[in-house]
């Protein structure tokens, strides 16, 4: 149920001793598979992976609709990636699917650490978890394009995670003037066309009917279940002194809605009146 990249200890001591060695040089390498249940009561299955070597977790799921939403974390670069595989709408001129890519930077403490992660175990898989809190909307406007073949420089996972979505790649300006301030090229980035000074009337994709409009579109997912926070329990001595211990974790959920320009509302068909 719960696999892992560290070979498994057998009786044989030589056995033991390479896992140990491939523990202290390679680190932890895990998977995970949560039953979680969604807003509107259905069941998915999240795969949440954490690899310690390379600081970071990737969380894994399927919407009621069909979409895929994979979501990684980047702690040594303090960057966090949003994909999503939209299914298209064939009858409608689309593609089989499309591709969209959200990069913004990864805040302290969003996120349990990697490591932490991959230690985690379930004592029953088959339970449908609930987050012990729901946090709030993060509402974010996406007006920078990335070029994929840079995008290296913010995190090495960006080439993996976002080459199908090539021409689809956003994040925030806010963003980009902190990367620039650490040294990145700024070619990498390109100011989208997104106010009403350069478009003057740009409108919401949902309010727009011609489909080769430019409009402003709105993207949302929740990330319905994962780790947020280590908890910590206190062992007492014969002295009554305390010292904390970790003795568990504390499980969230949190919602993004990303608003972004495209050329025309053909590339934003579920952002529709209904």
């Amino acid at each position: 149920m719960f696999g892992s990249c560290v070979p498994p200890v057998s009786a044989r001591i030589n056995a033991f001793l390479w896992a140990l060695i491939f523990l202290t040089t390679f680190g932890l390498c895990s998977e995970l598979k949560v039953r979680v249940r969604l807003a509107d009561g259905q069941i998915t299955e999240e795969v949440l992976e954490a690899d310690s070597e390379k600081d970071s977790i990737t969380l894994e799921f399927k919407q009621e609709d069909g979409t895929l939403i994979t979501f990684v974390a980047d702690f040594k670069q303090h960057v966090k990636i949003f994909r999503a595989l939209i299914l298209g709408e064939l009858e409608r001129g689309q593609s089989q699917y499309q591709a969209l890519c959200f990069i913004s930077r990864l805040n302290h403490n969003e996120f349990i650490p990697s490591e932490s992660m991959a230690r985690l175990r379930q004592k029953n898989p088959r339970s449908i978890r609930t987050a012990e809190e729901r946090r709030g909307l993060d509402q974010l406007t996406m007006n920078v394009a990335v070029n994929l073949s840079q995008a290296w420089q913010l995190s090495s996972h960006i080439h993996n995670m976002c080459s199908e979505a090539r021409e689809a790649i956003y994040t925030r300006e806010r963003d980009v003037k902190h990367w620039l301030e650490r040294g990145v090229e700024g070619s990498m980035f390109e100011i989208l066309p997104q106010s009403v000074d350069v478009v003057p009337d740009l409108l919401s994709c949902r309010s727009t009917r011609d489909l080769w409009q430019p409009c402003s579109c709105s993207f949302s997912l929740r990330l319905e279940w994962y780790p947020c926070l280590l908890k910590y329990c206190r062992n007492r001595d014969t002295t009554g002194k305390g010292s904390p211990y970790k003795c568990g974790i504390k499980s969230c959920s949190k919602g993004y809605q990303f608003t972004y320009y495209v050329p025309h509302k053909q590339l934003c068909l579920w952002d529709e009146e209904t």
